[in-house]
C-alpha cells in the first residue's frame, strides 16, 4: 500500500484525535501508544512500535540508542508525549530520529492537552 505522506499523516492525526476523544488527557504515554497503534493497524496501515534506532558514532554502532514510539509505513515517525508543553528537547529528539533513520516526516503528539490539535507538531526534513 503506497500512500502519500500527507494522506498518511492526515489519517494518523485523525486516529490520534479519535483516541484522545475517547480517553481524554491524563493517562500514561503507553496507554495512548497502544490505542493509537491499534487504531492505525485497524485502518490498514503498516505500523511498528518501539522501533530500535541505532546510532553510529565514528566507527561504533550503538544498538541501544533510541526507540521510535510508532513508525508508520516505514517512513513516518510518531513520537508521543504526555507533557505540560513541548520543549526544545522534544523537538531535538524527533529531528534526530528523522535524521538518524533517514525519514522525511515526523509527528510529535502531546496527549496532555484539552484539544489534541493544539498538541500536534509536524516536522519535515
Amino acid at each position: 500500500m503506497h500512500k502519500e505522506n500527507n494522506e498518511i499523516s492526515g489519517m494518523i492525526i485523525g486516529k490520534a484525535i479519535e483516541v484522545h476523544r475517547h480517553l481524554g488527557p491524563g493517562l500514561l504515554e503507553s496507554a495512548y501508544q497502544e490505542c493509537l497503534f491499534y487504531e492505525l493497524k485497524e485502518s490498514g496501515l503498516f505500523v511498528q512500535k518501539e522501533v530500535a534506532l541505532p546510532i553510529v558514532y565514528k566507527d561504533v554502532r550503538l544498538d541501544r540508542g533510541y526507540r521510535i514510539d510508532l513508525l508508520v509505513e516505514n517512513k513516518i515517525v510518531i513520537e508521543l508525549k504526555t507533557v505540560e508543553a513541548f520543549t526544545d528537547v522534544h523537538q531535538a529528539q524527533i529531528l534526530s530520529y528523522l535524521k538518524w533513520g533517514n525519514f522525511s516526516l515526523g509527528l510529535l503528539i502531546n496527549f496532555h492537552v484539552k484539544i489534541l490539535k493544539n498538541g500536534i507538531r509536524r516536522f519535515v526534513l
